[in-house]
């Protein structure tokens, strides 16, 4: 099957019945060893300092590893999207734009997707097979996200790690599928994770991942992660189809949208605290300013840029940050 790269997730049951395998560019360069290489081509071809390091990075791992043709996002993820993919065409990239209406109605989410399959010549009775075949592994994931903050037998590394991985299945889905039920089945034989802070991430994947372990040595677990969570479609179960699927998903539309699905989820798993991460020089930012008004819980934002690790600044802050959760809670203990 031909590959063609994603800057972020969209329906991928499109690709897959149209012959294609697809590829996660962010997974590419997120994970590679070398990852600040891809930075760096992006660097030098011109793209500024002064850039979403996401950006550069999924732009120097569509080079790298020869993709030739890629679909982007152009509405409902990263606002700079339209100006790489034009440079990605310089470069000789076929590209098929893909939007998530801001308007958010049912019929321009279903007329989005429409044309998407007719650009890729595929009918919808072809597209709801591999979305059932899909939602199988789906279901998956959802129990490795139960498994953590139902059982507490995951840690929020696995939780993320094993979600964040449904945007593209790693390129194998039967494959993906063994590893989940090998995963699952190790879990299960596990003794619980007992942590005293229950922890939700929120915002974009880090580009620190070490932030799971570093929270554990201050008795805390994420046991939720928000748009890792979105990734692996966790209501698509009771989606009707691929349209309501991909109307129910939350990360690209309006954020009151997202914040009743966190509410609802601060509720279910009885979260202590939330982190924020964003990225540098990212509009979503802004967003926090909204969030930290309508979500009763401490919240603090953190923000990544090019080290894959965290900095000792931002560790000072966790750390406070943490220290403050648990004097708080053992405040409540006392009052009871």
């Amino acid at each position: 099957m031909k590959k063609i790269g994603l800057t972020t997730t969209v329906p991928v049951e499109v690709l897959i019945a149209a012959g294609y395998t697809p590829v996660d560019l962010n997974n590419v360069f997120i994970t590679s060893k070398d990852y600040l290489k891809y930075i760096d081509i992006a660097e030098r071809d011109g793209f500024p300092k002064s850039l979403c390091t996401w950006t550069k990075g999924i732009y120097g791992a569509c080079l790298e590893n020869n993709i030739t043709e890629i679909v982007g996002v152009v509405e409902g993820d990263c606002s700079n999207t339209k100006a790489l993919i034009d440079v990605l065409e310089l470069k000789g990239i076929k590209v098929f734009p893909f939007s998530f209406p801001h308007s958010h109605k049912t019929e321009d989410v279903k007329r989005e997707i429409n044309e998407f399959m007719s650009t890729f010549n595929v009918t919808i009775d072809e597209v709801e097979v591999v979305r059932k075949r899909l939602n199988e592994i789906r279901c998956l994931a959802k129990e490795i996200d139960e498994l953590t903050y139902i059982h507490n037998k995951a840690t929020g590394f696995e939780n993320h790690l094993h979600q964040v991985c449904t945007s593209d299945f790693n390129g194998d889905i039967d494959v993906f599928e063994a590893d989940l039920k090998k995963v699952i089945c190790d879990m299960k034989n596990r003794k619980q994770v007992n942590k005293k802070l229950r922890l939700g991430y929120i915002g974009v994947p880090p580009m620190t991942a070490d932030i799971y372990e570093f929270v554990e040595k201050f008795d805390a677990n994420f046991v939720y992660n928000e748009v890792q969570r979105e990734f692996a479609f966790p209501r698509a179960d009771s989606a009707l189809d691929i349209f309501q699927q991909y109307y129910d998903y939350t990360y690209p539309y309006d954020t009151n949208f997202r914040i009743k699905e966190l509410q609802k989820q601060i509720h279910e798993r009885k979260l202590d605290g939330i982190i924020h991460y964003t990225q540098a020089f990212c509009y979503r930012a802004v967003e926090h300013i909204v969030l930290k008004e309508k979500l009763d819980i401490p919240i603090l934002n953190i923000e990544g840029d090019k080290l894959n690790v965290l900095d000792a600044r931002t560790k000072l802050r966790l750390e406070a940050f943490l220290d403050m959760l648990l004097d708080l809670k053992e405040g409540k203990k006392c009052e009871c």
